[in-house]
């Protein structure tokens, strides 16, 4: 029995050993012990072996819960050869809670794989944006939205540069200013004829081009006679030959 004893002691004084559980005893039992060369401690015994075997109860029972965890994430890793055995390890339980840990972080960094059901989703709102009746018309909707959004972007570029516009203006902007310049060379336009025709008002413009249209066809019947009763193609040859005739 002593050896026994003794044996107990040198597991509990183990370094291994949970803490708190090894105790000196006092009294004569201790005295006996210490008699005998053996200095331990049992009076908390049979409560550290009860917690104990409480313990390894508690560990099957983590033990199917891990298992059953363990098919709701791996459920291919069937194979578990520790449901044969009387006991469970802590180094079982581990491996199993290390599997799950290694499922969960794929399923994390493959989260942001689209399912079939977005995939699907995408194209048909893309057929309907783009007016697209069936799947093979849509790679080649999709190489003309391309295409005609970078001719977009490049003419957008374009007038960026032209009108000294930041890059980052809106094309509601670009809109804008292309409108001031057209109403600026239109002003100017009108302001030329006002100035050719000599006339500020729109309907002396008209009345002027009327008068214009009047005078010049009999002019240009006159020039064109001219020109053949004097034999010269030249209109500034007319003066010339009728001095000469004089």
């Amino acid at each position: 029995l002593l050896k026994v004893l003794s044996r107990i002691d040198s597991i509990l004084r183990s370094p291994r050993a949970p803490p708190l559980i090894f105790c000196p005893s006092k009294g004569p039992v201790q005295n006996y012990i210490k008699e005998n060369g053996q200095g331990c401690g049992f009076e908390h015994l049979p409560l550290t072996i009860e917690m104990w075997a409480d313990q390894l109860m508690a560990l099957k029972d983590l033990h199917r819960s891990l298992r059953k965890l363990s098919l709701e994430f791996v459920p291919w890793n069937t194979a578990d050869p520790q449901d044969n055995r009387e006991s469970i390890r802590v180094e079982d339980l581990q491996l199993t809670v290390d599997a799950i840990l290694e499922e969960l972080e794929h399923k994390e960094k493959n989260s942001q794989t689209p399912s079939l059901q977005t995939l699907s989703a995408i194209v048909s709102h893309f057929q309907k944006l783009f007016d697209v009746n069936s799947l093979n018309g849509v790679y080649p909707r999709m190489n003309e939205v391309y295409t005609k959004l970078g001719e977009m972007t490049n003419a957008m570029r374009n007038l960026h540069l032209l009108l000294e516009l930041d890059s980052s203006a809106p094309p509601t902007v670009v809109v804008d200013t292309v409108g001031k310049l057209c109403d600026i060379i239109n002003k100017n336009v009108t302001e030329q004829v006002q100035q050719l025709l000599g006339t500020q008002d729109i309907h002396s413009i008209i009345n002027k081009l009327e008068e214009h249209e009047c005078f010049f066809p009999p002019f240009q019947a006159l020039i064109q006679d001219l020109l053949c009763l004097l034999e010269i193609s030249n209109v500034d040859d007319i003066l010339p030959a009728v001095q000469n005739l004089k």
